[in-house]
């Protein structure tokens, strides 16, 4: 019994051989970092550049009629919509902070939800496809359906009466890259 004892306390890690072989990683880490041509592929961040696009005007926008529009480039699945919801939301532009943008593909089976704002709600959807339905006050949060990530909000840039597109959070339907369709 006293053999099965020793081997068990054999197999486990002191606290020095653990601090001994933590600081040799940490200064792996960062002698590794020294070496010439490393320092870039580790620590570099690309930026992605979203086109600046006008798509309407604040004096134009009514309370719960949605815009139609494309963004970030003019393909089929790009389709979006601007509304002045007239309640605060997140990511909201203009004085009330009532003004949101959203791509209008469901992110579960990308089904098509151009025509489906229920102004009652604040909502877009439901789906044909599955029933989600989308919270636009909340960032298109998911309210209710088999959608398991967020519409993706166009954000939005307000120059004087103008409104720009110029970003997206989230990656439309069917996409690995919005700026490549």
């Amino acid at each position: 019994m006293a053999k099965k004892k020793d081997s068990l306390l054999d197999s486990c890690i002191t606290r020095r051989a653990f601090l001994l072989g933590s600081g040799a990683v940490v200064a792996g880490t960062v002698l590794l970092t020294t070496v010439p041509g490393f320092e870039g592929r580790a620590m570099a961040a690309r930026m992605t550049t979203y086109p600046r696009k006008k798509i309407g005007r604040l004096s134009r926008l009514k309370v719960d009629s949605p815009v139609e529009f494309t963004y970030p480039d003019s393909g089929k699945n790009s389709r979006c919509i601007l509304v002045k919801l007239g309640v605060p939301a997140g990511g909201g532009i203009g004085r009330m902070r009532d003004v949101v943008a959203f791509n209008t593909l469901c992110t579960h089976m990308g089904g098509g939800l151009s025509r489906m704002y229920k102004s009652a709600d604040k909502v877009l959807g439901p789906c044909p496809f599955h029933q989600s339905t989308f919270d636009l006050t909340r960032h298109g949060m998911i309210v209710s359906g088999h959608a398991t990530e967020s519409l993706p909000q166009v954000l939005l840039e307000l120059d004087g009466d103008d409104i720009y597109a110029v970003g997206m959070i989230g990656l439309i339907y069917g996409r690995y890259d919005n700026l490549k369709g």
